[in-house]
């Protein structure tokens, strides 16, 4: 019996399995460079993937209101989003980083509220606070009373890379471009700043063939080719709520890519907090449809 596997399935795995490597690249780059630099150079690349996209795909007409917005979006994202994303990788263990900034789901349910007035199920609140129970359950390394078993500053970091992350995906809903325009006009007014940023705080990184490959693995596989494989398979998919399933696979590849490349050890009450924070994001999202732009790391 052949076991068929739709075109939409296997990009959004494949977009998966690209997202599920990027903790991994994460680390390994910042072992060389500091966040500013590994996202100049991952944002450099991602620019000259997404121009290739404009100039060999046929583009619908574009909105001028459209335009505005997204080029206003990129001063969150890839701006100000991936510097906060990228401190708090710097500054805390992949193994917990990423769990924290899965959370993003969360925080997009509870400002959907005020912002798209949304209603709050009573399911959305039990997954809210089994995901937060997590949270607090992983940060503390199980010693729910006392200090923080990590960097206080890059759990914030990371905490507030899910708010930023949010906020950004509730701004792009209204806008209408084609994917690869939309991010173009993102990291189109975002490099320039980021250049800036970077040549007057830590300098410009060494382009050595180790710091381009790192860039290129962040630019092209966390924001590039990943974005664009997931955004074609939910534009084709017959059921955007199963396929929205998939991305649940990218934290658990994730996890045994940290603790095999990287050699994180892994205590088993991370585990049990990480547990918690996955089922509380799958309670929150098994009721919603996950839009295309909605998934990231």
């Amino acid at each position: 019996m052949q076991l068929a596997i739709s075109k939409p399935t296997l990009m959004g795995l494949a977009a998966v399995m690209l997202w599920s490597t990027i903790a991994v690249g994460f680390k390994l780059g910042l072992r060389g460079m500091e966040p500013i630099q590994l996202l100049w150079i991952g944002a450099c690349f991602s620019w000259v993937l997404f121009s290739v996209c404009c100039v060999v795909f046929p583009s619908r007409p574009q909105e001028k209101s459209s335009i505005v917005r997204a080029l206003l979006l990129g001063l969150l994202n890839p701006l100000l989003y991936y510097v906060v994303l990228l401190t708090a990788y710097d500054r805390l263990p992949a193994h917990v980083a990423q769990p924290l900034n899965y959370t993003w789901a969360i925080v997009t349910a509870l400002l959907a509220i005020p912002m798209l007035r949304q209603p709050l199920s009573r399911s959305t609140v039990i997954g809210i606070l089994i995901g937060y129970c997590g949270v607090l359950f992983l940060v503390t390394k199980g010693q729910l009373v006392g200090s923080l078993g990590f960097d206080a500053v890059g759990v914030g970091l990371a905490l507030a890379s899910t708010l930023l992350w949010a906020i950004y995906w509730i701004w792009s809903i209204s806008v209408r471009l084609d994917s690869w325009w939309f991010m173009w006009y993102g990291f189109t007014v975002a490099l320039p700043l980021l250049t800036l940023l970077c040549y007057f705080t830590t300098g410009l990184p060494s382009l050595t063939w180790s710091n381009l490959g790192y860039g290129a693995w962040i630019g092209w596989l966390e924001m590039g080719f990943a974005f664009l494989l997931w955004q074609r398979a939910m534009s084709t998919t017959s059921s955007v709520a199963k396929l929205s399933q998939l991305i649940f696979l990218s934290p658990l590849v994730s996890l045994l890519l940290i603790y095999a490349i990287l050699g994180e050890a892994i205590h088993y009450s991370a585990l049990f907090g990480i547990g918690m924070i996955f089922f509380g994001l799958y309670i929150v999202n098994r009721h919603r449809v996950t839009p295309d732009a909605a998934i990231r790391d």
